[in-house]
């Protein structure tokens, strides 16, 4: 079995993926909209979340997101509303950090980052479908790193100018694959997912 790294990320139209979820989740350099995603319901992208999560059984997530997620999710696994924690619960959480010493309280969880090319690779043979949710300071290194095999992206109609972006200069020059049509809902939120492909860019000049 060879088992795939599926990237899901909120993000604005102009890039920004930090700190859509609450106020207090990502405030680091100054930013001042997070919550963002919050303070913009949509119709169609909990239903999209729980369908793309069908086949996952684990979680690869930044530091930040996985504190977020350990406070959260264990708390809220009652009745259909809990089906995500029960599943986040459930699976292995494999947690990026640098630091040997980190304590992870939440069950199931275990530390990456010694050796990320090598412990992917693990991964990807213990699972069908790892999820990295959240995470945009990780996720910049998987983009760098070429280490994803598809990249979601819930787009809203919302410009915020500063914040950390999806794509920093670091990200590896890759031609992506549109998967699927692109879905939209009556809030604007369009749902666009990409697969990685091995070729690169290849540039040239257009001529009369």
């Amino acid at each position: 079995m060879t088992g795939r790294i599926l990237i899901d990320l909120f993000t604005t139209l102009d890039g920004v993926a930090q700190g859509p979820g609450g106020t207090d989740e990502d405030t680091s350099g100054g930013f001042r909209f997070s919550g963002w995603q919050a303070g913009h319901p949509s119709s169609g992208v909990g239903e999209a979340v729980m369908a793309g999560m069908q086949r996952l059984d684990a979680l690869l997530l930044g530091r930040r997101t996985y504190d977020i997620f350990a406070g959260y999710w264990p708390q809220h696994t009652e009745g259909p509303s809990g089906e995500i924690g029960r599943l986040f619960n459930r699976v292995p959480k494999y947690v990026a950090s640098r630091d040997p010493r980190i304590r992870l309280g939440w069950e199931g969880s275990s530390r990456v980052g010694k050796n990320l090319v090598a412990e992917v690779a693990e991964m990807r043979a213990k699972h069908r479908e790892v999820h990295v949710i959240g995470s945009i300071d990780f996720v910049h290194t998987l983009l760098a790193e070429g280490l994803f095999d598809e990249l979601n992206l819930w787009v809203y109609p919302i410009l915020l100018g500063a914040g950390k972006k999806v794509f920093d200069d670091h990200a590896m020059p890759s031609v992506l694959t549109l998967l699927d049509p692109p879905v939209t809902d009556d809030g604007g939120v369009t749902l666009l997912r990409y697969g990685r492909t091995d070729r690169v860019p290849e540039v040239g000049t257009f001529e009369d």
